[in-house]
């Protein structure tokens, strides 16, 4: 049985250290919890064991890239969010209509906390509309 989503805790998932320990710092100074993971495997073990609100995913990993993590993630827990990060400055429309945002890996400095900020805060209304409906 999984856990509930804490509003603040963020998994990222990337098979470059430098990056995961770039990406936990730049978040943590910004009051989320970070958990990493250096592996497709392993990321997918925590996300289905843990509660994240939201996910920040490599497309370019070995066994499985960022869309085959995507794809089994939003299986698993389809309201969870996904930010996709990479290298490249395109990546496949067939990749980015399972994610919910994109940001180029040389813009994450600048971009990465406002966009999860923003489809954070989507999911968070979104339930809250829900909880208010059903109530």
């Amino acid at each position: 049985m999984s856990n509930p989503p804490t509003p603040k805790t963020i998994l990222c998932i990337d098979d470059n250290d430098g990056v995961l320990e770039y990406q936990k710092a730049l978040l943590e100074k910004r009051g989320y919890a970070v958990l990493t993971a250096s592996s497709a495997r392993q990321g997918l073990q925590i996300a289905a064991d843990r509660g994240v609100a939201a996910v920040i995913v490599d497309y370019h990993m070995p066994e499985l890239n960022g869309h085959e993590v995507a794809l089994e993630i939003k299986r698993l827990k389809p309201n969870t969010p996904i930010v996709m990060v990479s290298s490249d400055e395109e990546i496949p429309s067939h990749v980015l209509d399972v994610v919910d945002a994109f940001v180029p890996k040389h813009e994450t400095p600048s971009l990465l906390v406002p966009v999860l900020t923003r489809i954070c805060d989507d999911v968070l209304a979104k339930v809250a509309e829900r909880a208010r409906l059903s109530a």
